[in-house]
């Protein structure tokens, strides 16, 4: 996740620098990535060079305390448990000191990072998968200064879009945002081998159905209607859709994907507390 966002900051630099950009905040234009392996550090390099912005990134290997000591902000980009391993390392305290800390984390609170480091401004933000062709959706939660917020917009913007929240809603934001696209490939999945139980070869019913959960959401995105208006929309009395809705009903999908939801964002919260 975190080179996925990078490559789309580094592109959103290129296109502000070509006053291409929408963006009102400057974004950096220098970037320091650290990995745990000089074999990710080569990968990741390559990555870059391919990307042509090589001259932009410094990857480094094992080497985060002296990363975070020459960065102005820091991402991090780990698994919650390796979180109080990461920001508790000796001298890490005083290397934030003052800087803008943006976790992605999943589960862990603002609070449990502002225990390891108090003098840090600290937010939480929760992308999804879709940052790796800049679609993707990633709620924030916690800048304190109208500085902050704008390139924090700027960075998420790069990748997609970005909302707002209260951190009380971050978790939900994880099932919904983090764990969303998961739960429309099932969704899509299950499209698919009904066309093919219908004859369709595979190929042809992935990209209608690809297509249409695409265009049933930029429906929503650009109507500004209610999914339930839309849905209405292509609803005729005694047609194949209110016969297929039906069926949907009787297997209780409604209810099974907001369960899944509520099962998702209580699974979140639990993951910073281990």
């Amino acid at each position: 996740m975190g080179t996925a966002i990078l490559s789309g900051i580094l592109d959103a630099c290129h296109q502000q620098e070509r006053g291409a950009s929408q963006e009102s905040a400057p974004l950096p234009s220098q970037f320091i990535a650290t990995v745990a392996s000089e074999a990710s550090q080569q990968k990741l390099t390559r990555h870059f060079e391919q990307m042509g912005y090589a001259g932009q990134v410094e990857v480094m290997v094992g080497d985060n305390l002296g990363a975070v000591r020459r960065a102005d902000a820091t991402m991090i980009c780990v698994k919650p448990y390796l979180i109080e391993q990461v920001l508790g390392q000796d001298g890490m305290r005083n290397a934030l000191d003052g800087k803008l800390v943006a976790s992605i984390a999943a589960g862990v609170t603002i609070a449990q990072i502002k225990h390891l480091a108090p003098s840090a401004n600290v937010v939480r933000a929760m992308p999804n998968t879709a940052c790796k062709i800049r679609e993707g959706m990633t709620a924030i939660a916690g800048p304190e200064g109208p500085s902050d917020r704008a390139l924090l917009t700027a960075m998420f913007s790069a990748v997609g879009k970005c909302t707002f929240v209260d951190e009380k809603h971050l978790d939900v934001c994880t099932a919904m945002a983090g764990s969303g696209p998961a739960f429309t490939m099932v969704f899509i999945d299950a499209m698919v081998d009904g066309g093919v139980m219908m004859g369709l070869p595979r190929a042809q019913a992935l990209e209608i159905a690809a297509q249409t959960v695409q265009g049933a959401a930029r429906l929503v995105q650009e109507t500004g209607q209610p999914p339930a208006v839309l849905k209405d929309n292509v609803t005729t009395p005694g047609g194949c859709t209110i016969a297929g809705l039906l069926r949907m009903e009787d297997g209780g999908v409604r209810g099974t994907v907001a369960r899944t939801i509520q099962a998702a964002t209580e699974r979140a919260a639990e993951l910073g507390k281990k």
